[in-house]
């Protein structure tokens, strides 16, 4: 047998299966049912990897293509690819699938509305004011109160519980310190002294989250709702500061609890949870008005902004959403961490997010340019709370060269890590101002008095540690 006959004959018979091959191939895609229009072709190239669109390419140009790549990766699978037929009408639109609300979340979403729009009124104002203050007059206000910052120093120590202290929380007139404990426990501190008031218990396992009421000690009475907590066994519980038990228990949710956070109103409650949602409570009837699902894992944050309208979850997805309380929507979605989010809090000025993570950076979001403004490597380990200065309740006034100026609000923001360290970061350009070291190896927690006069700490060893300037200590 002629061996070159032979290969050729080899080479003709594999030729011949390739064109028979393409021609059968040809014959599938031309019965295959792709969509016909362009932002849906665009779409599924998207999700096939391939480019949506090339230079100087068509619709039908890209429709093509589809339907070349396609009856490829049919070739290559040796098995057809199943896909939806598309009607050609142009009005049609895919279905929409949602939950009808209450009648009172609606009627909550108007109260929300009709409470927010003049708060972020009044504050767009007060910025105007802001922006025409001299650049000289800002340069030494920051240097009075970045100069405070910096002498921030160790004032005491405290033992809080038989377990680790997982929260810890100001009241609004700066003279109580609430902690939660994994022992289940609240306990309520008189600070600086650091001694006990009263311990409340009505949680049978760890306490996740703690929040104070915005009226408690100013005008709530004592009697009334001022504390909330969220615990490891699903519920939320309300608490008044003259009883040891809880004024009302708040079932719904299907795992444990995190953290917990008061409307600015103090008329609702948001609670985040390892069930993968957050809920939104009424407080005046403790019901449950919203579930809101959107996390592909569980909810660990949880915090509205100042003007009530917005409130902002984090998740060990990774992802912080912001939602908007008045329509329900997703106002922006917070993508770029790559650990979980353990921390997030709303800057003072309304538009400005910062996010811890288990990546150990802080993300500084912006809401008008919907992005990451500033990445902080914040810890050597996990930031587990950030907390921005509030200078709500009679701020004290800060003498400039014979004059009176007010503190401003969201001039600086503290955070806590798993490296053992409280850091205090200014809110301008991102910069460190302090680092505060704590007797232990995991910071749980961290928050500032409304009049900048104490840091208080929670950690995994039980403790927590206050922290003032030194003309306090």
């Amino acid at each position: 047998m002629d061996d070159g006959n032979y290969m050729g004959s080899d080479r003709a018979r594999m030729e011949n299966k390739v064109i028979l091959d393409e021609l059968e191939r040809k014959k599938k895609a031309r019965s295959m049912a792709v969509p016909t229009d362009d932002n849906r072709v665009k779409a599924r190239l998207r999700e096939i990897g391939e480019p949506i669109t090339l230079f100087g390419e068509r619709a039908a140009d890209r429709r093509d293509r589809l339907i070349y790549v396609l009856s490829q990766i049919n070739a290559a699978r040796g098995e057809e690819l199943r896909m939806e037929e598309e009607e050609e009408s142009e009005s049609e639109e895919e279905e929409e699938f949602y939950t009808e609300g209450s009648l009172e979340l609606l009627q909550a979403r108007r109260r929300l509305a009709e409470y927010s729009l003049p708060r972020a009124q009044k504050r767009v104002a007060q910025q105007r004011i802001h922006a025409k203050l001299p650049l000289a007059r800002i340069i030494d206000l920051r240097k009075k109160i970045f100069g405070e910052v910096k002498r921030f120093g160790n004032l005491g120590s405290q033992i809080g519980d038989d377990r680790p202290i997982s929260q810890v929380r100001f009241s609004p007139n700066s003279k109580l310190l609430a902690t939660g404990s994994w022992s289940g426990a609240l306990k309520i501190w008189n600070v600086p002294a650091c001694t006990p008031i009263r311990t409340l218990r009505g949680h049978a396992d760890r306490v996740g989250g703690v929040a104070w009421h915005p009226q408690a000690t100013l005008t709530q009475g004592e009697g009334l709702v001022n504390l909330v907590s969220g615990a490891g066994d699903m519920s939320v519980n309300l608490w008044s500061l003259n009883s040891d038990a809880p004024l009302a228990t708040m079932k719904g949710h299907a795992d444990r609890v995190c953290r917990v956070a008061f409307h600015p109103s103090g008329d609702y409650i948001a609670s985040a949870s390892f069930d993968t949602s957050w809920r939104l409570w009424d407080v005046a009837t403790a019901k449950e008005l919203l579930l809101q699902e959107g996390h592909a894992k569980e909810v660990y944050s949880v915090e509205f902004q100042d003007d009530g309208a917005l409130v902002a979850s984090g998740g060990l997805d990774a992802i912080g959403r912001v939602w908007d309380l008045r329509t329900g929507r997703t106002a922006m979605v917070l993508d770029g961490h790559v650990q979980a989010i353990f921390g997030i809090a709303f800057s003072p000025n309304g538009y400005q997010i910062a996010t811890g993570a288990g990546d150990d950076t802080i993300r500084i979001w912006d809401m008008r340019s919907l992005k990451a403004l500033y990445t902080i490597p914040a810890h050597v380990s996990n930031v587990a709370d950030v907390r921005f200065f509030r200078g709500d309740a009679s701020p004290p006034t800060v003498p400039i060269n014979g004059e009176v100026w007010w503190y401003r609000s969201g001039l600086y923001l503290a955070s806590a890590g798993y490296d053992g360290f409280v850091k205090l970061w200014s809110a301008d350009d991102w910069q460190l101002l302090r680092t505060l070291t704590t007797d232990s190896g995991k910071v749980m927690s961290v928050d500032l008095t409304s009049d900048g006069r104490l840091l208080a700490s929670g950690t995994y060893n039980r403790n927590f540690q206050l922290f003032a300037p030194e003309d306090v200590v």
